[in-house]
């Protein structure tokens, strides 16, 4: 199942969502060896995680399975606020651009349950930017990624060269949201109908 939840309010609201946050504090502090706030020794929230993120959380109960944070790029987002460097041009923004970050898959899944949980939050993703009329996403990715995202089907833009931040070839990509994503994603076999077009997006932190 997909949830969306709209608005961080901070551990200790939402079982899920302390899920989520436990998990990203397992895979970019523990794992990664990111340099990023943790609360209480065990949730990774950052300055990005405000009233105005949108968190799509694949869930089996209130246990997390993955997740991406959708931030709006008119206001503060992570390639504009911290890393424009990567970008050749002016760091695409807009009411109609959103910044993918903080994509976290859980570390308890096994190999073809991490794919299969990627899928299905690109393929919700891709339905939430329809459904918002959103025309691209921005994302900032490390070396693997960077090779990964393309090759999923979609079309994807370098914003600018890869460069070294913190030891690791990091860029960032605009991913274009347009009427043949789904269908380029499907024929990838990546598209897997996460229901959000069927349904109203639920309010804040609605399951």
């Amino acid at each position: 199942m997909i949830q969306i939840f709209t608005g961080n309010a901070g551990p200790g609201v939402h079982a899920l969502l302390d899920d989520m946050y436990r998990d990203r504090k397992r895979v970019f502090v523990d794992l990664l060896k990111w340099a990023v706030p943790v609360i209480d020794g065990a949730f990774e929230v950052d300055q990005f995680d405000t009233e105005r993120a949108v968190y799509l959380v694949a869930a089996n109960g209130v246990e997390h399975l993955g997740s991406f944070r959708l931030l709006p790029t008119d206001g503060p987002h992570v390639l504009g606020s911290i890393f424009p460097e990567l970008c050749d041009s002016p760091v695409p923004c807009g009411s109609g651009i959103w910044e993918i970050s903080r994509g976290c898959l859980s570390p308890r899944l096994r190999a073809a349950d991490r794919l299969r949980v990627r899928n299905r939050l690109i393929s919700a993703a891709v339905e939430f930017a329809t459904l918002r009329a959103i025309t691209a996403f921005t994302c900032i990715a490390d070396s693997g990624w960077l090779q990964q995202i393309p090759s999923l089907g979609w079309a994807c833009e370098a914003l600018g060269k890869p460069r070294l931040i913190a030891g690791i070839n990091t860029g960032a990509l605009r991913i274009p949201i347009t009427d043949r994503t789904i269908d380029e994603l499907r024929a990838g076999r990546i598209y897997t109908s996460a229901g959000l077009l069927a349904e109203p997006v639920p309010s804040a932190l609605a399951a």
